[in-house]
Parts: structure tokens; C-alpha cells; sequence
């Protein structure tokens, strides 16, 4: 006698829900809140969002919106590429912008350095456990990391060369259009690959200690 099918799917649903979406939101919105403190620093941006600023400021729109804008851009490149959005695509351009908005809607600029740096650095930290989060439930690349991965592909770019290529050309870009390029742009580019890192190798540590199930690094 064979099983309710939809009783042997129910698991499957739930794990896919609460194990890989729910994270996958959650650290959406965590990296919103890391742009809106950045952002209240105003002590730089990382290069994309110097690229958002930049542009939100031409279109009268925030930096959030303009993100939003921008993600919808960039997936059109993906098309020449040959690349394919998942789920976790659509959701990282629909999530983040939108997140940052809500964020700095309710969050007051300071006007002392330690606070401004305060605000700097936990973005960055906020930013590594979004990642933490969202990156290993794998429902796809964001739309700015598909192109590097797309141009890798037709390319023979290395995913390295291709970041570099693509963040230089948005910081630039960002900047002429009048995005805040400044001392904490240099310290997201030098601090938050290895922060990421760090926040990964925790969260294993700890889904490990919890489940006793060995998990697996990015």
C-alpha cells in the first residue's frame, strides 16, 4: 500500500522552508540593515551601493529603490551570458532595497565619529551574518555575482578578475554620479570577504554543535 503523497512531501516542504528560505529572507533583510547603517555613517559604501547612491541620486530615488532598479538591469545581462535566475535571485532583488528603505527610514545619522565607525563596522559584521545566512541555501546567485559567474563562464574570466572588473566599473561609475566613496569603502573591501568567511565557519560550528549533523563550507 503506498503512501499519501502529499503526507511524504509535507517534510520535504517544511525543510525546504524553514531550513533554506526562511534564512535565505532572514539574512535578505539583515543585509538591508547593514546598507542603512552604512549608509547613516556616511563614511563610504561598498562599491555597489556607491553605484545605487550614485544612481537613486539622478533618479530622485533612495538607495534602496535604486538598488531594486539596478538588480532588474543587471539581469538583463544575464541573457547574453546564458544565465538562469533562481528563486533566491528574484528574492535578493526584490528583499534587500526595499529592506535598506524600511531601515533608514527609522534610523537617525549620528554625528559622533564613534558612533558613525560603530554604525561602519556593524554593518560589515551584519552583512557577513546576512551572508552566513542566505549563501548556503543555495537558491541562486544574487543578480550582480551572476554576471561574474556568467562571465567566467563564456569568458574564462576567474571569478576574482571578473569581481574586480565589475566592482571597479560600479565604483567608478558610482562615484562620478555622486555615490559616498570614503575611508569605509576601502575598510567593506578589505574587511568583509574575511568576515564572511568567519561567519560561515561559525554557523557551521554551530548548526554542527546543535544537530550533530556535519555541514558543509562555502
Amino acid at each position: 500500500m503506498q503512501g499519501d503523497p502529499a503526507i511524504s512531501m509535507a517534510p520535504c516542504m517544511s525543510d525546504f522552508l524553514f531550513k533554506r528560505l526562511l534564512p535565505l529572507l532572514v539574512g535578505f533583510v539583515i543585509w538591508g540593515l547593514a546598507v542603512a547603517l552604512q549608509v547613516r555613517a556616511n563614511l563610504g559604501l561598498s562599491p555597489w551601493d556607491v553605484f545605487h547612491q550614485g544612481l537613486g541620486h539622478h533618479l530622485g530615488i533612495g538607495i534602496g529603490w535604486a538598488g531594486v532598479v539596478t538588480s532588474v538591469g543587471v539581469l538583463l545581462l544575464w541573457i547574453p551570458l546564458k544565465m538562469k535566475p533562481h528563486i533566491g535571485t528574484v528574492l535578493n532583488a526584490l528583499v534587500i532595497g526595499p529592506s535598506a528603505e524600511f531601515f533608514l527610514a527609522i534610523l537617525d545619522a549620528p554625528e559622533n565619529i564613534v558612533l558613525r565607525w560603530s554604525y561602519m563596522l556593524g554593518g560589515i559584521l551584519l552583512m557577513a551574518i546576512g551572508s552566513a545566512l542566505y549563501l548556503p541555501a543555495r537558491l541562486g546567485t544574487g543578480p550582480r555575482d551572476g554576471v561574474m559567474v556568467g562571465l567566467n563562464k563564456k569568458f574564462g574570466f576567474s571569478i576574482r578578475l571578473a569581481r574586480t572588473i565589475v566592482e571597479v566599473m560600479a565604483l567608478v561609475i558610482g562615484w562620478l554620479l555622486g555615490g559616498t566613496v570614503g575611508l569605509g569603502t576601502l575598510v567593506v573591501a578589505l574587511g568583509l570577504g574575511p568576515t564572511v568567511q568567519a561567519m560561515l565557519q561559525a554557523r557551521r560550528w554551530l548548526v554542527e554543535r546543535v544537530t550533530g549533523v556535519p555541514q558543509s563550507v562555502l
